[in-house]
């Protein structure tokens, strides 16, 4: 649909004041540069011999199959089904004829909402909308393809919308000439076009035809509810081939004359390779070669099982730079950060200092340990490194980034490495990094021949980039009334989005990243911290701090503590007014009436008894990414485990398109905040985790994992994602219900494992 193809800049470093101010006056001078910059793109599709490509999100073949092109990873979120039911609902095709292919690194995939979300800064707000403006057009131009944050719907539901009616206008328009009749007189339905009389024609017959027609300023949109298909609960696409499995995902790959690697990269922090055995391995059958690297040796057989053997007899030594990584000094450099001169007051409402002074003041201290990932499927590429150039077939939340991480591995450019995007068997952020495919691709050049690494659990746990360990100070002043009249919340904590960024970006080593972030102060380590209440005087201040921890992408990210801090301080402030939890809430929500609604009904639905004595009932409510949700749980305390016998949520996440894949999205997210809130946390020893077996993280089985009770509160607002909301709800709420069963407060994460 563009004009011209371009090329591309690859963007590698991120947005700074130096950036921001390019040219000869600051943002004008970004806008006149960036505005002389050609910024129309063609799609970049491939189409078969009977495919033909109407845009960059939409291919129909002459048979009338539908082939959506999905810019998003697919990790069980359902998002293959989800965009795709999105254009066929506008183009008005038949649900069992639309397939799914994953789109190519391009400009008009990029997900500029993540970007803007991750990328915003002082600077960038001190512009206003042309910050805005300049992080959408940066995240375009580096054609920054992002999966997470529950973003994916909320970006591309018009993107998708425009393809399929834009499609439906065409196909109108080819059939319409073959009939002599006029276009606006034609619909599609089924699969099916037809003039409104008794002539009915099949979408491939004209769909080549198709394109030749020119479209409208205006797109003419469905309307009505008749035959539509967003909103209704149908099949996943992606559930058939799951089922018979034949779904590929990173380890399924096979090429001829693969061979398989297992790696080693020692313990936490900056580790460099000191030596190893380079003759025991040769014992293990199948085993071919020792590859090292400074941060790593990997171990190359013709199966997975040798490799790793190989390793381990050759028994790795690293050497680590600095203080080995381990929980006491993760708690000191998060109380010292309270000291340090890097704190930054981040949010302000209001004026607390009179507020505060002489008053008497509520204050409670809060903690929260780094969450593992713990995914499924560990990390895995496959590559094929020849003197034409490279593949590598891996799943990826940043495929662009990835690519240009590859390619700068090797020396090549980017054009010459084709980046074949995989579903992943979960993820959880996990994928955002691209450690594996940078490796897998470099050992692939040194074999000569396709390799397929596959990281081992062990491995996954040691070297995963958690969610961020965090502590609050938090403080209050109750009215009379028993209103909130101040509030003030100290966040010691790193981010690591900022990490995350430093490392796929900028590609930095994960020591490196985290040093490089450790004095920064931003919203992105504090969000869900911010009141959803309507509290006259409150503040928020962050305190960075160098924890020794890569950390990584999350469900929620900084929410995940966020809500934790606010939604058991809330509680707390309850119980000292002396009103009911519920109606304590409710009271500050006057100006948000869609988290009441979320609160009223959750607590409805659950049978709330007003947070008596004894009723192991707790309840939480946030807000963020645009949704808004409440959980309330019946927990109770078996021996020395907890015991959560129920969960009810309510959530308003906009006009759901898949009512049934949006229950799926929260009831994960209610899972994940489960094992969040019991058991995904590890102590550090010796730059080491202390467990790395899953089956010794206390972590909730399906045994454990009583009723789930979930209610879509319907909404005409534009769809959004719930993770950043399902995910940080439970702990605060599993807490809040253990202080009614025990009378004692927890106010530190992990709570305790599942009985």
């Amino acid at each position: 649909m563009g004009r011209a193809p371009r090329q591309l800049a690859t963007g590698r470093k991120g947005i700074d004041r130096r950036s921001l101010l390019v040219g000869g006056g600051g943002a004008a001078g970004l806008l006149i540069a960036w505005g002389l910059w050609p910024r129309n793109y063609r799609p970049n599709l491939k189409a078969g011999p009977d495919e033909t490509v109407f845009n960059a999100f939409l291919k129909i073949d002459r048979s009338g199959q539908v082939i959506v092109v999905v810019p998003q990873t697919e990790m069980g979120q359902g998002v293959t089904t989800l965009l795709p039911q999105i254009v066929a609902d506008e183009l008005g095709a038949d649900w069992r004829t639309v397939a799914v292919q994953s789109a190519p690194v391009s400009p008009l995939y990029a997900n500029t909402l993540l970007a803007k979300e991750w990328l915003e800064s002082d600077w960038t707000r001190l512009f206003g909308a042309a910050g805005d403006w300049a992080l959408d057009q940066y995240a375009t131009r580096s054609a920054l393809m992002l999966t997470g944050g529950g973003t994916s719907v909320a970006m591309f539901h018009d993107a998708c919308r425009d393809a399929g009616a834009a499609a439906r206008v065409l196909l109108c328009k080819a059939a319409a000439a073959r009939w002599d009749v006029p276009w606006e007189s034609c619909d599609i339905q089924d699969g099916l076009i037809t003039d409104g009389a008794d002539r009915r024609m099949k979408i491939g017959e004209v769909a080549s035809d198709g394109v030749n027609f020119d479209l409208p300023t205006i797109f003419p949109y469905r309307q009505g509810q008749d035959g539509r298909l967003s909103g209704q609960d149908l099949p996943r696409l992606d559930t058939p081939s799951k089922i018979d499995g034949s779904h590929n995902f990173a380890a399924d790959i096979r090429l001829p004359g693969m061979v398989f690697a297992s790696i080693r990269q020692g313990p936490i922090g900056d580790a460099i390779l000191a030596g190893l055995d380079e003759r025991a391995p040769a014992s293990v059958t199948g085993f071919l070669k020792l590859i090292k690297r400074d941060r790593w040796v990997a171990a190359v057989a013709s199966n997975w099982w040798a490799a790793n053997r190989a390793l381990d007899l050759a028994d790795p030594v690293f050497t680590l730079r600095g203080r080995p990584v381990d929980s006491e000094g993760i708690d000191g450099a998060l109380e010292a950060a309270f000291s340090g001169g890097a704190g930054k007051r981040l949010y302000a409402q209001g004026d607390l200092l009179p507020v505060f002074e002489k008053a008497t003041i509520l204050a409670s201290e809060y903690q929260v340990d780094a969450g593992l990932h713990l995914a499924l499927e560990p990390p895995c590429a496959t590559a094929r490194v020849t003197g034409e150039g490279a593949e590598v077939w891996m799943a990826t939340q940043a495929p662009g980034l990835a690519r240009d991480a590859i390619a700068d591995a090797l020396g090549l450019s980017a054009d010459a490495v084709t980046l074949y995007p995989l579903h992943a068997g979960g993820s959880f952020g996990r994928a955002m990094d691209w450690d594996a495919g940078v490796q897998a691709a470099l050992l692939s050049q040194e074999m000569g021949r396709p390799v397929q690494l596959l990281w081992s659990r062990a491995e996954d746990v040691i070297q995963d980039r958690p969610s961020a360990p965090a502590k609050a100070r938090m403080a209050a002043k109750l009215g009379r009334n028993g209103a909130i009249e101040g509030w003030l919340a100290k966040v010691a904590a790193p981010c690591a989005m900022t990490q995350t960024w430093g490392r796929i970006a900028d590609r930095k080593s994960p020591a490196q990243a985290a040093a490089d972030a450790a004095g920064t102060s931003t919203r992105l380590a504090v969000a869900g911290v911010a009141l959803p209440y309507a509290v006259p005087n409150w503040a928020i201040d962050h305190y960075p701090a160098d924890v020794g921890l890569a950390l990584g992408f999350a469900p929620g990210n900084a929410r995940l503590h966020g809500a934790f801090f606010t939604e058991c301080f809330i509680d707390e402030l309850a119980y000292l007014a002396k009103v009911e939890a519920l109606s304590f809430r409710i009271q500050m929500l006057g100006g948000n009436p869609r988290l009441a609604r979320c609160l009223s009904t959750a607590a409805a639905m659950g049978g709330w008894q007003g947070g008596i004595e004894g009723s192991g009932q707790g309840i939480a409510a946030h807000m963020g990414g645009g949704a808004y949700g409440a959980v309330m749980v019946e927990a109770e305390m078996a021996g020395e485990g907890i015991n959560v016998t129920r969960i009810v949520a309510a959530i308003d996440a906009g006009d759901a398109v898949n009512p049934d894949i949006l229950r799926q999205q929260v009831e994960r997210g209610l899972i994940y905040g489960l094992a969040y809130a019991t058991g995904a946390s590890v102590p550090y020893a010796k730059g080491l985790p202390a467990r790395a077996i899953m089956g010794r993280m206390g972590l909730p089985r399906l045994a454990d994992v009583g009723e789930v009770t979930v209610e879509l509160i319907r909404s005409t607002a534009a769809p959004v994602g719930v993770v950043d909301v399902a995910a940080p709800l439970v702990a605060p709420a599993i807490a809040n219900a253990l202080f009614t069963w025990t009378g004692q407060r927890l106010r530190s994460l992990p709570l305790g494992s599942m009985a």
